[in-house]
């Protein structure tokens, strides 16, 4: 009889007290998972579905293209507030995208970790990135808002109080967007003569766009469904007219659904779920659009 007949004819070892206990424990904690999930999933989806309801009816042309009116609410609609949140957004890209991308760079391929200061700005870097988003409305409404900048509340004023906010985000995705590129990449460049700009120019962005990509969007994400930093630093809840420029006056997605949400007629609830409708499908394109940037460009190394 060979060793593998005997391993076949030789019969299973009892399972052990302890053992037995794990695997009842272990198997109560999967399902009682399981059934937070359900219960999650469950809420999720009767929001959603009331939101669809309720809101579908209104997610018309006069939507996108009527300004808000107590008058008629019928016909009014949120073009103020999505010129806002682009144009609020769109210099929140151009602020924090490049800052933290840059920032990123430097700590991960230039900074000494040796350096205090060095330990230091990561320290902060990750602190900030669970600071609440109303933290970050004080500190732009004291130093920009208000003296020494005096800005005003305009758009610039809060397209910098979102850059601040997703500004942590974005360095930290970058940096491990950074990290999974192999070392041998960055050796191989700096063997052949390459500087290590040119390496980090010519070798490493280029293999870690897909992951700094879905980082920024997703982050962006963020920006767009903020409100509190917005309504700190001077965001109007209720215009007419659409925003012309950095220093205009503005309103964004967010703080319209919010006033809406105060009338107390009710021909202003389709209005609302309609609004929260239109924001919930801007989001879905955004997050939809990190998803296939990074099927489409992710690297197996």
């Amino acid at each position: 009889m060979t060793a593998t007949d005997t391993a076949r004819t030789t019969p299973a070892r009892a399972l052990t007290p302890d053992r037995r206990r794990r695997d009842v424990a272990s198997t109560v904690f999967v399902c009682v998972l399981w059934a937070c999930l359900l219960v999650a999933a469950l809420f999720l989806f009767y929001v959603l579905i009331t939101i669809v309801v309720s809101g579908v009816s209104r997610l018309d042309a006069n939507l996108i293209t009527q300004a808000p009116s107590t008058i008629r609410p019928a016909t009014a609609g949120v073009q103020p507030a999505i010129v806002g949140t682009l144009l609020v957004v769109g210099v929140t890209a151009l602020i924090a995208l490049p800052l933290g991308i840059a920032a990123a760079i430097y700590l991960e391929e230039y900074a000494d970790p040796r350096r205090w200061f060095n330990r230091a700005i990561e320290l902060n870097v990750q602190n900030l990135a669970a600071v609440p988003s109303i933290i970050f409305g004080i500190l732009v409404l004291a130093f920009v808002v208000r003296a020494p900048l005096n800005f005003g509340a305009v758009a610039l004023s809060g397209s910098i109080a979102l850059a601040l906010l997703i500004l942590p985000v974005v360095i930290i995705a970058t940096r491990e967007s950074l990290r999974a590129v192999p070392r041998e990449i960055r050796d191989g460049s700096l063997a052949v003569g390459a500087t290590r700009w040119q390496t980090v120019w010519r070798q490493l962005l280029p293999a870690a766009v897909p992951g700094i990509a879905t980082g920024s969007i997703l982050a962006l994400s963020r920006a767009v469904g903020e409100a509190a930093p917005l309504i700190l630093v001077g965001a109007t809840t209720f215009i007419t007219f659409t925003p012309d420029g950095l220093f205009s006056r503005y309103t964004v997605m967010p703080v319209q659904i919010f006033n809406f949400a105060l009338q107390s007629r009710e021909a202003f609830i389709p209005l609302t779920y309609a609004a929260i409708l239109l924001l919930i499908v801007i989001l879905l394109a955004l997050n939809g659009t990190a998803i296939v940037l990074r099927n489409r460009f992710a690297r197996r190394w």
